[in-house]
């Protein structure tokens, strides 16, 4: 995981970037699940690697609330938020069972805005990943 530069709103998640990319769960998740439930999560209903580096992102069924899980390559960090008052007004619909957000969106996302609607310029190329 990298530390990116801070945007204006000084949020800790602004500085977070995934190596790997970031992934969304579409289908919330019983938000009693731990880090064991998400990695088994992330394996099972997402078919993705827990270890591979990729920022996983869950939501709640009532979308008041996110779950971040991260591998750094010596353990999994877990964050949550949870909104004082009102819901997510986006969460990701898809008929695939995850969905790619770049971190741009995700920022967006955990601000509790759009990040369909956001109006933000493309990425020109792809950047290298670390390995």
């Amino acid at each position: 995981m990298r530390v990116a530069r801070r945007c204006g709103c000084n949020c800790a998640a602004t500085r977070w970037r995934a190596c790997r990319g970031i992934l969304v769960a579409v289908e919330p998740i019983d938000f009693r699940a731990g880090i064991d439930g998400l990695v088994r999560a992330c394996r099972q209903r997402l078919q993705a690697d827990p270890f591979a580096g990729t920022l996983f992102v869950f939501g709640n069924r009532a979308r008041t609330a996110i779950k971040i899980l991260v591998y750094d390559g010596q353990g999994f960090w877990l964050c949550c938020k949870r909104l004082s008052s009102g819901r997510y007004a986006f969460w990701p619909d898809a008929d695939a069972p995850s969905r790619v957000l770049q971190a741009c969106e995700l920022q967006m996302l955990l601000m509790g805005g759009d990040p369909m609607r956001a109006a933000a310029a493309p990425n020109w190329r792809q950047l290298p990943v670390a390995a």
